[in-house]
């Protein structure tokens, strides 16, 4: 969707849209007016895990026959790891991961491309992560599947150009969701609640997401979090590197 076209009338699916972030995003676009479609594993439109490549093969044409179109695609759904160093981290926690957060968003920006490409306008957003362009201790594996989330938006935001598809890449920050839990990782953490008053609201980080999308955004940063580390580590990556490092160490098990 170009700069001036807003969602308003737009039907757009969104994974990841029974929790967190893909949850708010889904009220937001609804606040907007547009029709959603949301795709998760439990209570939302569509039940789909989409690590299920035949599953998700099928759904644009599930979504049509319901809602009519397809004018976008908000790839959202994605899962962490524990908190543990590589060494650590067993097979299947790195599988599961690269699964969900790389291989899922590929499965459904494939699927959906064709259907995407026909339309007078459309939009691929995918959520990558803060993890995705700066390494986080503990989270190895889920920093690389989302460094490769970012690299293939990228790439396919310069393949579509001089198409009608317009394509975002969004890297949140520390976001006030129970992606831990919906994980099934556990996390303990020194100093939580004072912790979670520094953290983005998933209704806030939708906001800036959507305000992204509408004004077609190469890029969203969202987080003041974000915003400071991505300078942070442009600026001097050992040191940034270091700086997180010092900040999470008592995360990691």
């Amino acid at each position: 969707m170009r700069a001036d076209v807003k969602l308003n009338g737009k039907i757009v699916v969104v994974t990841g849209a029974a929790n967190g972030i893909g949850r708010a995003l889904k009220l937001e676009l609804e606040r907007r007016g547009a029709r959603v479609a949301g795709v998760d594993l439990k209570e939302t439109d569509f039940t789909v895990n989409v690590t299920d490549r035949a599953a998700v093969d099928a759904l644009p044409a599930q979504v049509i026959e319901r809602f009519g179109a397809v004018d976008g695609l908000i790839n959202c759904a994605g899962v962490i790891q524990p908190f543990v160093p590589l060494h650590a981290l067993d097979y299947a926690a790195i599988d599961r991961v690269f699964d969900v957060n790389f291989r899922g968003t590929l499965h459904m920006t494939k699927a959906f491309l064709p259907v995407l490409m026909q339309r007078p306008e459309a939009h691929v957003c995918n959520i990558s992560s803060m993890g995705g362009f700066m390494p986080i201790p503990g989270q190895a594996i889920y920093g690389a599947s989302k460094a490769a989330v970012k690299l293939m938006t990228e790439g396919l935001h310069a393949e579509m150009r001089d198409t009608r598809v317009r394509v975002t890449v969004v890297f949140p920050g520390g976001i006030d969701t129970n992606i831990a839990g919906n994980s099934g990782v556990e996390m303990k953490v020194a100093g939580e609640e004072k912790m979670r008053k520094l953290l983005t609201s998933p209704e806030r980080a939708a906001r800036q997401i959507l305000d992204g999308i509408e004004r077609d955004r190469f890029r969203v940063l969202v987080g003041a979090d974000a915003r400071l580390l991505d300078f942070l580590y442009r600026l001097n990556p050992a040191r940034a590197t270091g700086f997180i490092a010092r900040q999470l160490k008592g995360l990691m098990q």
